[in-house]
Order: C-alpha cells, then sequence, then structure tokens
C-alpha cells in the first residue's frame, strides 16, 4: 500500500481526503485506521469509546469482522455509543441498533455490557436526555475521555455517513439543533427524512472528539462533498451555505478524515488546479 500524493485541492485544517477506486477499498482502509485508532487509545487510555451511526456506514465495517482484526483487537476494551438514533424500537427494520447489531457487533466478541443503545422505551426528548446522563457518568469515570477545550466528551471515534443533503447523523442543513452550544444529545421531531423523531449527538460533542471519520460514496454526493470541504470562497464557492452539517464538522482538537470513493470526489478532482493537495491513495 503507498501513499500517493496528487496536486489538487488544500482541505481545512486538521483535515484528510482519502479517496479510493471502490467501497471495497474502502472498507479495507477504514477497518485499518478504527484498527489504529483502537490500538493507540487502549494503550493511552485504557479504553476504546467509538460512536458509530445508522445508514450506509454499516456496509463498510465488514472487513473488522474478518481476519486479521477479530482476532487481533482487544475487543474487550470497546464501548459501542451511536451518534444518532430514529425514535422506533430496536427490532424496526429502520432502527441504527438493529442495523449495528446485526452487521456488526454480533460478529465480533464486545462486550454486551458495553455496548450502549439508545432507550427506545421513552418518548424521543426524554430519551435524549437519558443518553446525554449516561454519557456523562461515563465521562465522570474517564471511560469516555474529556476535552480540556470544551468539557464535551471527547470520544476516540466518531463514526459519520454524510447524506446528499449534507447531513451527519441526524443533524440536517438549516435546523435549528445546529446552534445548539450546551447540550450533548438533543432530539428533534421534524426530520426531513423518515422517521420524523430522531435522537442526535450535537455539534459540540461531534467537533470534540479526538478522531473524527466522514465516509461518502456516490456521485449524487460529489457537489456537496465540495461545498462541505472548501476553504472559504476557494473554487468559487463563497456562497457555500454556512449551515452545511458535514461543512461544520470542524475538530476542535482532533483531526477529520474523509472517505470517499472516485464518484463523491468528482467535483474535487475537477478543481484539482484549485489549490495545494491533499492525500490520495492508490491501490
Amino acid at each position: 500500500m503507498e501513499k500517493e500524493t496528487a496536486t489538487t485541492y488544500e482541505p481545512k485544517k486538521n483535515t484528510e481526503i482519502r479517496v479510493f477506486e471502490s467501497p471495497d477499498e474502502i472498507s479495507t482502509d477504514l477497518a485499518e485506521y478504527i484498527s489504529q485508532i483502537s490500538e493507540i487509545s487502549v494503550k493511552e487510555r485504557g479504553y476504546f469509546a467509538i460512536a458509530l451511526s445508522g445508514g450506509p456506514l454499516v456496509s463498510f465495517l465488514g472487513k473488522l469482522c474478518e481476519a486479521p482484526y477479530n482476532k487481533t483487537l482487544d475487543w474487550s476494551k470497546w464501548y459501542i455509543f451511536w451518534s444518532d438514533e430514529r425514535a422506533v424500537a430496536k427490532n424496526h427494520a429502520e432502527s441504527n441498533y438493529k442495523l449495528i447489531k446485526e452487521r456488526f457487533l454480533a460478529k465480533v466478541p464486545i462486550l454486551n455490557g458495553h455496548v450502549y443503545s439508545i432507550n427506545d422505551n421513552a418518548t424521543v426528548e426524554d430519551a435524549a436526555t437519558d443518553y446525554e446522563f449516561v454519557i456523562r457518568q461515563l465521562v465522570k469515570v474517564r471511560t469516555i475521555g474529556v476535552s480540556e477545550s470544551t468539557d464535551c466528551p471527547k470520544f476516540d471515534l466518531i463514526l459519520l455517513d454524510m447524506g446528499s443533503d449534507g447531513h451527519v447523523a441526524s443533524l440536517f442543513p438549516g435546523h435549528p439543533a445546529l446552534e445548539l452550544k450546551d447540550d450533548w444529545v438533543t432530539y428533534i421531531t421534524d426530520s426531513p427524512q423518515p422517521p420524523p423523531e430522531r435522537i442526535t449527538f450535537t455539534l459540540p460533542v461531534i467537533n470534540s472528539a479526538s478522531n473524527i471519520a466522514i465516509v461518502a460514496i456516490g456521485d449524487d454526493k460529489a457537489e456537496t462533498v465540495h461545498l462541505a470541504v472548501s476553504d472559504g470562497a476557494e473554487g468559487g464557492h463563497h456562497d457555500a451555505p454556512a449551515s452545511l452539517p458535514a461543512r461544520m464538522v470542524q475538530p476542535t482538537d482532533g483531526k477529520l478524515v474523509w472517505f470517499l470513493d472516485k464518484a463523491a470526489a468528482a467535483a474535487l478532482e475537477a478543481k484539482r488546479d484549485a489549490a495545494a493537495s491533499y492525500e490520495h491513495r492508490e491501490y
């Protein structure tokens, strides 16, 4: 595996962009990326606290369930959280918990007591309050780290999928939830995508993580990816919407890595004469 540098676009501070030929190559690199962060976190803190989201993202976790990772990772130190959840029963087809459990958790030896799902027996408001309380308790005992800059929880890794509209977790463009500063977990009742009721991490929590990864594939994401990673007026996007959630993911002290396929990176590659370079991996 060699890294190649391609002259194209210089992303924002603390941001790396990786572009791949296929979803399978994304899965391979993402597994190694998660594995490395897990090993570092366990060595430094004794725990690995990771927050997952739903949607297509789970399809990229498959390599972690295979050799060598299924044998070499210290799964007993993993703590699983959800960056967002739909207000449906855990056995509902649209439950992020159900998706992650069936396609990832059931295939790796993570302890049941280390899996922190969102309460599906409460109202969406109470579920958000309960989840924030759980996280606050785990921060107190440092199972989850704490950001010295923001006093927010400092997850070792938050793994996100970006929608074609630029939403991440259940934070949608122009939604008031984007403005929350003090809440760690909030709820919405008017999601533009069904189901309408959802629980989600807030931006301060996402941005306080040590590591954030955003996965985006498909040509329907290309223009949104360009808007999200554009710096200021670069590329003629001086009017890029300030309330584009993916654009608002800006790590306070950590690092953001984008995992893109060629189609999602198309608008970036078309504007490679705009500026410096990003890390481009070929396999």
